[in-house]
């Protein structure tokens, strides 16, 4: 699956998906100071076995805010999405074991099953998050950026 983000000029930066099946509906992405939210969902659905929102539209979905709900696995990665978003934010990295202790708190929170988490998984993302985020910034607005999300097998 291809994705193509473009960086916006005003409030919004967007997003082109193109699944194995055709294309979908653009997805504008309000700015927040880092990286794309869908960017932090290609970091983490790029690393983890479970189907997040990127992964469903792979296998069909569309491209509607709301796609996923509903879905555990989906649930389960969104939350792993915002405590990446969470350090991006922040600027601050938070000790693994601290990270998977308060992942699990967010999921109990709202209802959600954990991942299994390690700490080899969190570096390849952490990894992962720092590569686009570099790449992103040397964007200019009107540019585009690319990734393929890599197949997985589930």
């Amino acid at each position: 699956m291809k994705l193509t983000f473009t960086k916006g000029a005003g409030k919004y930066d967007r997003l082109d998906i193109v699944a194995g099946d055709g294309p979908r509906a653009a997805i504008d992405c309000p700015k927040q100071g880092i990286i794309p939210h869908d960017m932090v969902h290609w970091a983490v659905e790029a690393e983890v076995a479970a189907a997040g929102f990127l992964r469903l539209i792979a296998r069909g979905g569309d491209s509607g805010q709301r796609a996923a709900l509903g879905i555990s696995s989906a649930e389960s990665v969104e939350r792993l999405v915002e405590m990446f978003q969470g350090e991006g934010w922040s600027q601050t990295v938070l000790p693994d074991d601290a990270f998977i202790a308060l992942y699990a708190v967010t999921c109990e929170d709202r209802g959600d099953t954990p991942l299994p988490i390690t700490g080899a998984l969190l570096t390849a993302i952490r990894s992962r998050m720092a590569e686009v985020s570099a790449q992103w910034a040397a964007v200019s607005v009107g540019g585009k950026m690319v990734l393929e999300l890599p197949a997985h097998p589930q």
